[in-house]
């Protein structure tokens, strides 16, 4: 089985490794020194791409990140979809983005339950309080360090929740918390 890291460097400066070395860990069970095989061609803002298997890192590569337009939202149900590591194989994930139409992003409802965009966690501002799904896809490394500090609650989040919420975020490793978008942007 291949698994892969999305890192985010900006300046040479590679953000929260040790998140993403606890969760490589957590996959495979080794314990890999990640800065090893990390060396950004550039001071740009570079999305890292390491690839890694049982025995250890694969392959790395860098490319030049620029965050991806989402105007629009359409909730997309399947209740048999799981995604708990971070495979490199991503067709469960793209079979359900393939339904998202003419809008920008999917929201996965999994049990009745807000789970996943397709590309990052997600979070809801509900009744004061930032909420996170307490059984997403997959446990990202900004959702980790969120809810490390304190700044994001698990809860079952309801799409009626997500409905009145008063703002949702996307997490990931590149984005970090995006707090920019609102109930009024899902279809």
């Amino acid at each position: 089985m291949r698994y892969f890291e999305t890192i985010r460097c900006h300046d040479y400066d590679i953000y929260h490794l040790n998140y993403h070395k606890y969760r490589v860990a957590r996959t495979i069970g080794l314990n890999i020194d990640l800065n090893e095989y990390i060396n950004p061609p550039s001071e740009k803002n570079l999305k890292i791409k390491l690839i890694y298997d049982g025995t250890g890192v694969l392959s790395v590569s860098y490319e030049t990140y620029i965050q991806k337009e989402i105007c629009s939202f359409v909730l997309v149900y399947d209740d048999d979809i799981s995604y708990d590591k971070k495979f490199l194989d991503r067709s469960s994930i793209d079979i359900l983005s393939q339904k998202k139409g003419k809008y920008d992003e999917i929201i996965i409802v999994k049990n009745g339950n807000i789970t996943d965009t397709a590309i990052a966690n997600i979070a809801i501002k509900y009744d004061g309080v930032w909420l996170t799904p307490k059984k997403p896809l997959l446990h990202g490394t900004t959702r980790h360090r969120l809810l490390d500090s304190k700044q994001i609650v698990e809860e079952n989040i309801t799409t009626d929740m997500l409905l009145k919420s008063d703002k949702i975020a996307l997490l990931n490793s590149m984005i970090g918390f995006d707090c920019r978008y609102n109930k009024e942007m899902i279809i």
